[in-house]
């Protein structure tokens, strides 16, 4: 699945919340994320429209190292329609 590339921060954590991540809370421009799923993973997702693809790919490596997810399967389970 191709990478998305017109996704705002928002319409990130609103699809990681198909993962378990829950608002933390937020810092300026930064939203801070958690999830208690395969155990405590933080993440902090800038709420820039649209978010930078190097920055993406960055925040798509560590969740998938994270539940041990190929970036195929992360994708398709984030933005499957």
């Amino acid at each position: 699945m191709k990478l998305p590339r017109d996704l705002s921060g928002q319409d990130l954590v609103k699809a990681l919340k198909k993962l378990g991540y829950e608002v933390s809370h937020q810092t300026g421009s930064h939203i801070r994320l958690t999830t208690q799923q395969q155990g405590e993973h933080h993440l902090t997702i800038p709420a820039h429209n649209p978010l930078k693809v190097d920055t993406l790919n960055a925040i798509l490596r560590d969740i998938g190292n994270h539940f041990k997810l190929s970036r195929d399967e992360l994708l398709n389970q984030l933005f499957r329609k």
